[in-house]
């Protein structure tokens, strides 16, 4: 019987960067995630196919168990080097796995674009880890890296609150369904952001200032959760963005794309592509559209709850 896995996108909406060092942040899963099917096939080694959301092949190859011999490749963007080197990671934790060299037909299936940042490679690990039987933060550890938070929003149906002590994950469920949701909305920057580069970059700058700003962005996560009015909300995700900017040294997403936009805009996750949280009614969502930025996502539309 073919086996079944799936992991949920994630949008991290308090806490970017500063999660890798210990801050509270509130991460959500989203409505649409990654499936994948491991089936029996009659060719040697793992048939891999990967699907696009709209159901086109976006990548198709053959892995040998021959190459499970070699040493770990480098991490890569190619498909076929990046799942080799995740399952040669989940057999490093757990030694039977795959030890009796199957024959496997393995399908993954987006539900949402592969340039949306909404997590096609930590669903992939998530459902890997399953799959394996392993520690996905531990495979994630020892793949791509990174908080973690990803994961987290992979196994979950609800928002969360997640934060990193002594390195350690801890995952809280929680409830972020605010009265003005139908004034939150997400808009695609149209441009997908490498977020090993843009956390390099995190890493480089003073401890000191990043000491400072743990503290206030934990306190905005835990305040956000118990706003009453998009006034309140504006004014946190405002703040919460000049203090990122301070840290990064770099001006916040409407001081660069958006200066006249009369909402409030929050960037999510690695600052400078992917998607940002934006409030406002029609007329803000007109905005965008009026600049180009054709893929604008309600608050229900976007958030799984």
């Amino acid at each position: 019987m073919p086996q079944h896995f799936y992991g949920h996108g994630k949008l991290l909406i308090t806490g970017e960067y500063l999660v890798l060092d210990g801050a509270l942040a509130l991460a959500i899963p989203t409505k649409k995630g990654q499936k994948l099917t491991v089936a029996e096939a009659e060719k040697p080694g793992i048939t891999w196919e990967g699907l696009k959301e709209s159901g086109e092949v976006w990548f198709t190859f053959h892995l040998d168990y021959a190459l499970f011999n070699q040493s770990q490749p480098a991490a890569s963007e190619n498909p076929e080097i990046r799942l080799l080197q995740i399952l040669l990671a989940a057999q490093k934790l757990n030694p039977e796995f795959l030890k009796e060299q199957p024959s496997l037909k393995v399908t993954t299936q987006l539900e949402f674009h592969q340039k949306w940042g909404l997590g096609s490679s930590s669903t992939l690990i998530y459902m890997l880890a399953q799959w394996a039987e392993v520690d996905a933060y531990k495979l994630l550890e020892l793949t791509f890296g990174g908080s973690g938070y990803d994961i987290a929003c992979a196994g979950n149906d609800s928002p969360i609150l997640y934060q990193r002590s002594e390195g350690v994950p801890q995952v809280f469920q929680t409830n972020f369904y605010p009265d003005f949701s139908d004034q939150l909305f997400f808009v695609y920057l149209n441009k997908k952001q490498n977020s090993r580069e843009a956390i390099a970059n995190y890493r480089k700058q003073p401890e000191a200032r990043k000491k400072e700003a743990i503290q206030k962005v934990s306190g905005i996560t835990e305040t956000l959760l118990t706003v009453d009015s998009i006034f309140s909300f504006n004014v946190l995700i405002e703040a919460h963005e000049r203090i990122i900017a301070s840290v990064l040294n770099i001006p916040t997403v409407k001081q660069n794309l958006f200066p006249d936009f009369k909402g409030s805009i929050k960037s999510l996750g690695a600052w400078g592509g992917d998607f940002i949280l934006a409030t406002g009614g029609p007329e803000a969502k007109n905005y965008f559209r009026a600049k180009g930025y054709e893929t604008i996502l309600s608050f229900d539309e976007m958030i799984f709850s």
